[in-house]
C-alpha cells in the first residue's frame, strides 16, 4: 500500500488504511473530490499501476487515462455527497497490456465523524473470466436450440413421409384386413407426428393441455374422420398445464381411446360424436374420452386385450394412475384417473383396439 497523507495514529481513517493495505482485492480509498488517498498493491498489481505514482492523484489520470470515465464519476461524486452508494456497477476497462475487461464497481461512503473529511471506499472486481464463461455458455446453448430445431424438423419430415408410404401401401392393399391394419399404423404415425410438433412449438417447458388436445384430435380426425358432418371430434379441457414427459403418455392414451371409439362405436356408418376432456384438482387429474356409440360388447371383459388396450394399460401404469370403463347402449366412457389417495389395479380396457 502507498498512502503517505499525514494521519493521527489512533484515528479512525488509520484504520481504513490499514484495510485498504491489507486487502487481497482491489480497493481505492478516495477523498469527495475523488483523488486516491490510497490503494491496496493488489490493485496496482492488477491494473499494472506504479504504487508510487497514485497516491494523490485523480481516478481519471490513473494509468493512461483509462479510470476517466464519466458516468462512474457521475456515480462517484453523488456517493460522495451522500445520495447514493454505488452497487455492482458494471463497466467496461481498456487497459495498455490486459486489453478489455469487465469490471464490477462497489463504492460508499465511510461514515465516521461529520467532522471529519469525506472518504469513499472503492472496491473493484474482474469479472471478465466469468462474464466470457456466460457468453460461451449462452452461445452452446443457443446453438444447441438451433441444432434440435433442426433436428425436430428432420423428425417431423421423416413422419410425413412414413406416414404417406404406409397410407400408399394401405391402398394397394388388396387384403381388407392389411389395409385396415396399415389404416390404423398410418392414423398412430400421424399422431406421434402432432405430438412431435405440438411439443417442439413448447420448447419442452409447461405444455397447455386444452391447445395441445385440440391439435391432437384435429390431426386424427383429419386422417380417420372421412365424413365430418357423421362423425366430431371435440376437446373439453381446463387450463391445465404438465411437463413435456407427461403430455407425451397424455397424447398417447389419447389417440389410442380415439381410435379405439372410431373403430368400434358406430359401426354401419353411424353418426355420432367422441369427447375427449381433462380436469384436474391440485395433483389429482382425470383424462377421458367418452362416445355416444353403441357401447361395449357384452363379452368385451373376457376378450383379449389388443394393441391399443395394451399400450393404454402401460401408460396408465407410468402415469400411476387407473383405468376406469363405463358402457352401455348410450356409449362409452373411459377415464384415466390419477388420484393421490387411491391405488386401484388397472381394470382392463375393454374391447379390442
Amino acid at each position: 500500500m502507498s498512502a503517505h497523507t499525514p494521519l493521527h495514529p489512533d484515528g479512525p481513517l488509520s484504520l481504513a488504511l490499514a484495510v485498504v493495505g491489507s486487502s487481497t482485492a482491489p480497493l481505492l480509498l478516495l477523498d469527495e473530490t475523488l483523488k486516491v488517498i490510497a490503494a491496496s498493491t493488489s490493485f496496482c498489481v492488477a491494473f499494472d499501476v506504479d504504487p508510487d505514482r497514485i497516491v494523490d492523484r485523480f481516478l481519471g489520470e490513473i494509468g493512461t487515462g483509462e479510470w476517466n470515465k464519466p458516468q462512474l464519476r457521475v456515480l462517484l461524486e453523488a456517493t460522495a455527497d451522500g445520495n447514493a452508494a454505488i452497487a455492482a456497477y458494471e463497466m467496461d476497462l481498456k487497459g495498455m497490456k490486459a486489453g478489455v475487461r469487465r469490471l464490477v464497481i462497489n463504492a460508499q461512503r465511510l461514515n465516521y465523524s461529520n467532522a471529519d473529511p469525506v472518504r469513499l471506499l472503492m472496491t473493484i472486481e474482474d469479472v471478465t473470466a466469468a462474464r466470457e464463461g456466460e457468453k460461451q455458455k449462452d452461445d452452446l446453448l443457443r446453438e444447441k436450440a438451433i441444432l434440435l430445431q433442426e433436428l425436430q424438423h428432420r423428425v417431423a419430415n421423416s413422419l410425413q413421409i412414413i406416414a404417406s408410404v404406409i397410407l400408399q401401401s394401405a391402398r394397394k392393399s388388396t387384403s381388407e384386413e392389411t389395409r385396415i391394419n396399415l389404416r390404423d399404423a398410418h392414423s398412430r404415425v400421424m399422431s406421434v407426428a402432432a405430438l412431435q410438433q405440438q411439443l417442439a412449438a413448447s420448447r419442452l417447458g409447461a405444455v397447455e393441455l386444452e391447445p395441445y388436445f385440440t391439435q391432437l384430435c384435429k390431426s386424427i380426425a383429419a386422417s380417420m374422420i372421412h365424413d365430418p358432418t357423421r362423425l366430431k371430434l371435440t376437446v373439453e379441457a381446463d387450463e391445465s398445464s404438465t411437463d413435456a414427459d407427461v403430455s407425451v403418455s397424455l397424447g398417447l392414451v389419447v389417440t389410442e381411446l380415439v381410435i379405439n371409439a372410431l373403430k368400434h362405436a358406430f359401426p354401419g356408418g353411424r353418426s355420432g360424436t367422441i369427447v375427449v376432456a381433462y380436469r384436474s384438482h391440485g395433483p389429482n387429474w382425470t383424462l377421458s374420452v367418452r362416445d355416444d356409440g353403441v357401447g361395449m360388447p357384452r363379452d368385451a371383459a373376457s376378450a383379449t386385450p389388443g394393441l391399443g388396450t395394451s399400450i393404454v394399460e402401460a401408460l396408465a401404469r407410468q402415469l400411476k394412475a387407473r383405468i376406469q370403463v363405463e358402457s352401455g347402449s348410450h356409449g362409452t366412457l373411459v377415464s384415466v384417473i390419477h388420484s393421490q389417495l387411491a391405488a386401484v389395479e388397472n381394470p382392463l380396457l375393454g374391447a379390442s383396439a
